[in-house]
């Protein structure tokens, strides 16, 4: 009989703690818990080093410039392209997302990679980037916008009266990030 009891306060002991984990546990946009993987370990890359996440990237493709497509994005919506420009920001809690800019300071796109099928480093931000993918224009909402504001540092100039947000976006399938200088 003693020895049921302790093992049922064990088992309770350690069910305890491993709800207590779960709980304090960080998710994602998508309700899972954040991934922490060499994908988005920090990366200390020397002038000219270059790595890649995601499919590679097709040798022969012809890059359009970003501002090209920021200009007229129906034009490209559903093609596949690469584009190129500089990280301007990144996600800080698992590298689901880059801001991709023609310059720093200059026009930008929030670049996202599948359904998490890849992470870019956490220290991304600064990089010169190439990525191939898709463009599309979906809503966010009140809720997504508000967790890329305050937890991932994301910035949106024109929110809807509602909080949503209508955003020309990039779904990249593989990117190639530099160093620079």
């Amino acid at each position: 009989m003693k020895r049921t009891i302790g093992l049922l306060i064990l088992t309770l002991a350690f069910t305890g703690t491993l709800m207590a984990q779960k709980e304090g546990q960080q998710t994602n946009t998508k309700g899972e818990p954040v991934v922490s993987d060499k994908q988005n370990a920090p990366v200390e890359l020397k002038s000219g080093e270059s790595i890649t996440r995601g499919s590679a990237i097709a040798a022969d493709a012809k890059v359009i410039a970003l501002a090209e497509v920021l200009n007229d994005p129906a034009k490209y919506a559903g093609q596949t392209v690469i584009v190129d420009g500089v990280i301007v920001r990144s996600c800080k809690t698992e590298g689901c997302w880059m801001e991709l800019g023609d310059k720093v300071g200059g026009r930008s796109v929030r670049v996202t990679f599948g359904d998490h099928a890849f992470f870019i480093p956490l220290n991304a931000a600064g990089l010169k980037a190439k990525a191939q993918g898709v463009f599309t224009t979906k809503t966010l909402s009140k809720e997504h916008v508000d967790h890329l504001i305050n937890e991932d540092g994301a910035k949106f100039p024109i929110r809807n009266a509602d909080g949503s947000v209508t955003e020309i976006s990039f779904d990249a399938t593989g990117v190639e990030m530099t160093k620079v200088g």
